[in-house]
């Protein structure tokens, strides 16, 4: 089975904007740059890549509350590919990063980290949802359309 996995280290380009669905679930979306340092022919240079993060859930409400542009971070999750239309007319594709996981970057800077109490009354840690042993499940994110 194929596996759709993605990791990257990078710094925001813009604070998280936290919007809400129509049924209430929280949803962040920001950019991150990750940058690549690399010698050619005796020389340096830099690339950048930038990339647009979506975060849902508790996990979209706590990157809002906690990053700021410039902050670097760790995200971890899939890619997806999306397509839409200008309003213009003109077909796009997007690809985007769904986040699994969130943390900030502690090469360079110190976090303080506090645990915030689970909406579902049952605390902090334990099984994933979904579920006793094996894989964690997979997160279920709805078929409703942000915003």
């Amino acid at each position: 089975m194929a596996e759709n996995s993605v990791t990257l280290v990078g710094n925001l380009t813009r604070d998280p904007e936290l919007r809400f669905t129509n049924a209430g679930r929280g949803v962040a979306t920001f950019g991150i740059a990750v940058g690549r340092r690399y010698q050619q022919n005796g020389e340096w240079k830099e690339d950048t890549s930038y990339f647009n993060i979506t975060a849902w859930g508790d996990l979209g409400e706590n990157a809002a509350a906690t990053l700021t542009k410039g902050s670097r971070v760790i995200v971890t999750g899939r890619l997806e590919q999306r397509e839409y239309t200008t309003r213009e007319g003109d077909k796009r594709t997007a690809i985007e990063v769904i986040a699994d996981e969130l943390g900030p970057s502690l090469r360079w800077a110190t976090a303080q980290v506090e645990r915030t109490p689970r909406k579902d009354g049952q605390g902090g840690g334990g099984a994933p949802r979904g579920g006793g042993g094996g894989a964690p499940a997979e997160p279920y994110y709805g078929d409703e359309e942000p915003f």
